[in-house]
């Protein structure tokens, strides 16, 4: 990278929160240097869901539904990252961090500036927005042209260290996970994963770590399946048509703001199991929060919870 555009990304760090650490001019930790997230304001129905369950988060948290509900939800969409598997800050970003090694940038991302980059959805357009901010490395070429092609390489590089750490299952299933789709797929609830990422690694956690025969009835939509990225709708609309289903039929677990409100966006209701990076972001248009899905005795909800909020029959 030029000499001025490193003493440009200096000053724009100095003015906002630490400087570069001494001895590695390209290792910013977290600036507010992405542009901020749209406001968006969508109603819900997260004023049925008791103080108790929405914001706090005690060891176990007993959640019990009208005996009498039987109805379930058309469809259950799952995020992938930071859902399924905690997958950001020992997954994508160490993979990142080896591409960027590799490749000799002179680049890395410690795990507070991934969290302030996790604001942007797809790691193509992470990538982008850092290095136009920050400026290019110098092994970047100069044209727009080629510097899209030079982050797609990068991210292809990235996306086979990352299935590599997911073929070595050496990051576990959240909890329940598993529970909440075996009890979906049961009942003949069509299951998909709604992702950013890309559909190589996504396709990877799905078969890896829930295994073949859940991996053959989930459907996937992931990566650039769509044009625009969440909290564009896109995904999720995306989703709902292919499968066949209303969106107000359908209930999303996701992990994030923009996720939520993608999922909101689209119609649909939608359950946020907060992450490590997410814990401290707002969810108030969430219709319930919780901290995992938990597995048996601790287990926060079940499908049974998820088809209750389509009709509004919480019962605390």
């Amino acid at each position: 990278m030029a000499l001025n555009a490193v003493s440009s990304a200096r000053a724009f760090l100095s003015r906002s929160k630490p400087s570069a650490i001494p001895g590695n001019e390209r290792h910013f930790t977290a600036t507010s240097f992405l542009p901020s997230l749209p406001v968006t304001s969508f109603g819900g129905t997260a004023g049925f869901v008791p103080r108790s369950v929405r914001g706090y988060f005690p060891r176990r948290v007993s959640i019990t539904c009208s005996a009498s509900f039987s109805n379930v939800p058309a469809a259950l969409l799952f995020d992938c990252d930071g859902v399924l598997v905690d997958t950001e800050k020992d997954g994508h970003r160490i993979s990142f961090n080896d591409t960027f090694q590799e490749k000799e940038l002179g680049v890395t991302w410690d795990v507070d500036l991934y969290g302030e980059l996790l604001k942007i959805g797809g790691g193509k357009e992470r990538m982008t927005a850092y290095f136009n901010k920050v400026g290019w490395p110098e092994k970047a070429p100069k044209t727009e042209g080629e510097k899209k092609d030079f982050i797609a390489s990068l991210h292809k590089r990235k996306t086979e260290l990352f299935m590599a750490l997911i073929e070595k299952k050496l990051l576990p299933l959240r909890p329940g996970v598993a529970k909440l789709i075996d009890q979906a797929l049961g009942k003949g609830v069509k299951v998909a994963v709604c992702s950013t990422s890309n559909e190589k690694a996504v396709s990877a956690i799905v078969s890896f770590l829930l295994g073949p025969e859940r991996a053959e009835k989930i459907k996937i939509f992931a990566g650039d399946v769509v044009p625009r990225k969440k909290p564009d709708p896109a995904i999720y609309t995306l989703a709902a048509t292919t499968l066949g289903v209303d969106p107000s039929s359908c209930v999303v677990v996701e992990d994030s703001a923009i996720g939520l409100a993608a999922a909101k966006a689209a119609g649909m209701k939608c359950i946020v199991t907060k992450s490590g990076y997410t814990a401290e972001e707002d969810f108030e248009n969430a219709d319930a929060v919780f901290d995992c899905i938990g597995d048996p005795p601790e287990e926060r909800f079940d499908l049974v919870f998820c088809g209750a909020l389509l009709e509004k029959q919480y019962v605390g």
